[in-house]
Formats: C-alpha cells, sequence, structure tokens
C-alpha cells in the first residue's frame, strides 16, 4: 500500500502530463497529423549545433573520470565561475563561484530551496496563474501555499491583496518571470512595487521574507521587452534557472541556484542549500551537463521560431473571435474560454482533436493554456478545428 500522503498526489496527478499522454493514444487512433497537441511545454527548437559539439569535445578530450565522477555538491568550480562571470557581464551584479550551485533543472533548485528556508507550517505566496506544482514543492516541506487572485485583463500581480497577504508566517514568495502560464512579463514598475512591499514587510515584523525567482523562461522574451534581473531590486532574492528552454534541453535536467552575498543570513542558507542538495538525493546535477553548458554560455535557441508561432496562433484566434492575453515571453498562450468551465471547454476541444490544458490547473478557471512550442505546420493543421471550436459557441 503506497504512503497515505501520496494518495491525493495520485488522484490530482498533472493535468498537463496527462493530457500529453492522451494526445499519443489519440495519435495512435486518428493519425497523429489529425491531433493537435499544445497540452506540454516540450521544446521544439533543437539546441544550439555548439551544445552537440560541447558535449563531444568534453568527451574526447577531458579525462572520463572528472568528466562522470563525483564534485563539490554545489556543481564543479569552474564551472560556477564562468556562470557567476556571464551573469555580472549581462546584468552588472557581482556573483562570484561561491553564489551558484548546480541544480537539477529548475525544479530541482526550486526544491533545494524550499527545503532549505520552510519549517512547517511556513507559509509562501504566489501569484495566480502559477505553475501548478508549485503546490506540490511547498507541500514537500510541510509549508502552507497562499495565491495572490489573478489580474486580469494584463495579469501583472495585484500588490494590495498581495501585502494584505504577507503575514508573520510567511517565509517566500516565488515569482515566475516570464510567466508560465499567461506569457506575460512583469514589468520593471511591478518588480520595484513588489519589493517595496517586501521591504516594508521584512521591517513590520522584523524577520527575513525571501523573493524566489523562477526564470526558465528568461531568455524567451519577444518585441524588445526586457526582463528585469530581480537580485538588483531585492537583496534577499534567490534566483532559479534553468537550460530546458534557453538551450532546448528539458529532459537533460541541468540548472542552477543564484544565492547573491547579500541575503540574509547567506552563509548558511550556501552551507543549507549544499545539504538540501545532497540529502533530497541529487547529490549533485548532471556532470557532463553542467560542464557543456559552461561552453554554451553565449548561446541561445532560435526565440525568432517561437515568435513565429506565437504571431501565427495570436492572429488567427483573434480572428476567431477567442479573448487571448498577448504573450511578451515564455512560449504560452492565455486564452479566455467561451464559456464558465474551463474543464468543460478542455472536453469539447478535445472533439475537435485539440488538446489544451484547463486554466484550473494552474489556479485560475476560466482560461486555457496553449503551448504554442510545437512544428508550425501543426499550428497550420489546427487552425480549421480553433475556428470550428469558437463557431460551435457562437450558434
Amino acid at each position: 500500500m503506497i504512503a497515505k500522503k501520496m494518495v491525493k498526489y495520485v488522484e490530482g496527478s498533472s493535468v498537463t502530463r496527462a493530457m500529453f499522454e492522451e494526445g499519443k493514444k489519440m495519435a495512435a487512433r486518428y493519425g497523429a497529423e489529425n491531433v493537435y497537441d499544445f497540452s506540454l511545454g516540450n521544446p521544439s527548437v533543437e539546441p544550439p549545433e555548439a551544445v552537440k559539439k560541447a558535449i563531444i569535445d568534453i568527451l574526447e578530450q577531458e579525462s572520463p573520470c572528472y568528466v562522470h565522477g563525483y564534485m563539490n555538491n554545489s556543481g564543479y568550480e569552474t564551472v560556477r565561475s564562468v556562470i557567476a562571470e556571464s551573469l555580472n557581464k549581462r546584468f552588472g551584479t557581482a556573483f562570484a563561484e561561491e553564489n551558484i550551485l548546480m541544480t537539477v533543472g529548475a525544479a530541482g533548485g526550486l526544491n533545494v530551496v524550499l527545503k532549505t528556508l520552510l519549517d512547517p507550517g511556513d507559509e509562501v505566496i504566489a501569484f495566480a496563474p502559477y505553475f501548478g506544482e508549485y503546490n506540490n514543492y511547498v507541500a514537500n516541506f510541510e509549508g502552507k501555499m497562499v495565491a495572490v487572485s489573478p489580474n486580469p485583463p494584463l495579469f501583472q500581480p495585484n500588490m494590495a491583496e498581495f501585502e494584505s497577504k504577507i503575514t508573520p508566517k510567511t517565509k517566500a514568495v516565488i515569482i515566475n518571470n516570464p510567466n508560465n502560464p499567461t506569457g506575460v512579463v512583469y514589468s520593471e514598475e511591478t518588480i520595484r512595487a513588489l519589493a517595496d512591499v517586501l521591504e516594508k514587510k521584512q521591517k513590520e515584523y522584523g524577520k527575513a521574507i525571501y523573493l524566489i525567482a523562477d526564470e526558465p523562461y528568461r531568455e524567451l522574451a519577444y518585441d524588445g521587452v526586457k526582463v528585469p534581473y530581480l537580485t538588483k531590486y531585492y537583496d534577499n532574492t534567490i534566483v532559479g534557472y534553468s537550460y530546458s528552454k534557453s538551450l532546448s534541453l528539458p529532459g537533460e535536467r541541468i540548472g542552477y541556484l543564484v544565492i547573491p552575498k547579500e541575503a540574509d543570513d547567506f552563509e548558511n542558507i550556501i552551507c543549507a542549500a549544499n545539504v538540501a542538495n545532497r540529502i533530497l538525493g541529487f547529490v549533485n546535477a548532471p556532470s557532463l551537463m553542467q560542464l557543456a553548458v559552461a561552453k554554451c554560455l553565449d548561446e541561445q535557441t532560435d526565440v525568432a521560431a517561437y515568435d513565429r508561432n506565437r504571431r501565427m496562433l495570436f492572429d488567427a484566434l483573434t480572428e476567431y473571435g477567442y479573448e487571448v492575453v498577448r504573450p511578451e515571453g515564455a512560449f504560452y498562450l492565455w486564452v479566455k474560454t467561451m464559456e464558465e468551465n474551463d474543464k468543460e471547454f478542455v472536453a469539447r476541444a478535445k472533439e475537435y482533436n485539440l488538446l489544451v490544458v484547463p486554466g484550473s490547473s494552474f489556479m485560475c478557471p476560466g482560461y486555457v493554456r496553449i503551448a504554442y512550442c510545437v512544428d508550425p505546420e501543426m499550428i497550420k493543421r489546427s487552425l480549421p478545428a480553433f475556428k470550428k471550436l469558437a463557431q460551435s459557441y457562437q450558434k
């Protein structure tokens, strides 16, 4: 018999993943060309060629015991050093090797941070809509998730509600920028306002409140939009990053944490994060991929390809009568459903072989997420189905 705590996780298993599995079954039944799966944020653009070259060069030139062996729980010192230098060059920061901890993707990094910070009953705030796994990550360490309500139509965080939900039990705030699922980029004005609220509440309660920046989509921004680097606005910021999207390496599970020396209790946080990395079972981030990404810090995925998909799908759905939030980053469209129940809308979409994810999975019912990190030819084939779905509500 499985653990009682796991029963609810099994019952509430990821809707996105379930939709992805359903898509594979439908493809076998109807033909892959007739199924339009927009469920999973799985990059459709190949990794830069430099990644392949880096891996080959490392395997051919480095000692196998070095490449495949253990290292410091934080990761290779040389890798952490060049990542710190790259961040300093790009964002005008002053990080060093000691501020970087290599992680098993952004998800691994978030779990390391939360294990490091949370005591049972501590509260973590996130702004809906947000990635639903945050709830599980916080529950892993007996924390309590507190959601700030969605703020349509722009979906910039509601600062008044945010301030009202900070309590003496608040230990951390998670912000995902660019945002999954909306594609919204939180503006510099928003970030400054958020930092002001946190500074005020820290003084009021006489305790540190940490801002956790979840940034796997940082490099995917469009129309010249700039994504603020949060450590420059608030000292108690910890940044989680992943190369899953920026280098199209989701299955390689490689990322890092940035823990600035300005963060309250920095020395203990660094020590505890290293211990958390080990005892959570990660031990260290994948060795080969650490070395590979360190050689590819100036590389980037083909953002223009995602931009073309974004424009094609946004323009078509808007023409068909859908209410769509114009995404400034990531690779998702956030679309208002044409009926109140988003799950029923998803079920009707499935009748047209369209697979999309209900907004209720992101704590924001009444919307659906459409991942446009897909083959552009699939988008073209899907457009008649999207049109017929809209027309079914317009009769």
